[in-house]
């Protein structure tokens, strides 16, 4: 991890186990038109928000309680110059006990703020992982994109003028 790597933490009172449950359970907190299982290691699975973003990632470590890292194996923005920024980037999940509570540590180890899409994907990342995956991991409910109806991928897309 480089210090400019996108980073966000959050604490919970959860179990490390709970935590890493509620990761690998995409579709309960980032998207429920993820396609492909998500909770296997060297599983493929892939994201998709109409035409605006897609993204195939292979999950390559997963340590029950402990980490999950997942390696993009291609990624399609219609936003930038670079259509595949993302691509041979890592999204790393670290689960450690700390003062009794849980933290969830969200690396996307190559997400730097020299990509174009850095703003909106921060933007996004944090919202996902601060709000939907804290609230799954708490809760049991998160805040996914939804399958039927526009949600919070609609809402970036006006803010940030992503629509070509």
């Amino acid at each position: 991890m480089t210090p400019q790597d996108f980073t966000t933490t959050i604490l919970v009172d959860q179990t490390p186990r709970q935590a890493f449950d509620a990761i690998n359970n995409v579709r309960g907190w980032w998207s429920e038109s993820i396609d492909g299982s998500t909770d296997r290691l060297h599983s493929v699975f892939n994201y998709n928000y109409k035409d605006v973003h897609l993204t195939k990632f292979e999950i390559i470590e997963l340590v029950p309680g402990k980490r999950v890292v997942w390696l993009v194996l291609d990624n399609y923005f219609n936003f930038t110059e670079d259509k595949h920024e993302w691509k041979g980037t890592n999204v790393i999940f670290d689960i450690s006990k700390k003062n009794g509570k849980t933290e969830v540590c969200f690396t996307h180890r190559g997400l730097v703020p020299q990509y174009e899409c850095y703003n909106v994907c921060n933007e996004a990342w944090t919202h996902y992982i601060q709000d939907s995956l804290r609230s799954l991991i708490t809760t049991g409910k998160g805040e996914p994109n939804p399958l039927e109806t526009e949600g919070f991928n609609a809402t970036m897309v006006e803010k940030w003028k992503l629509a070509k």
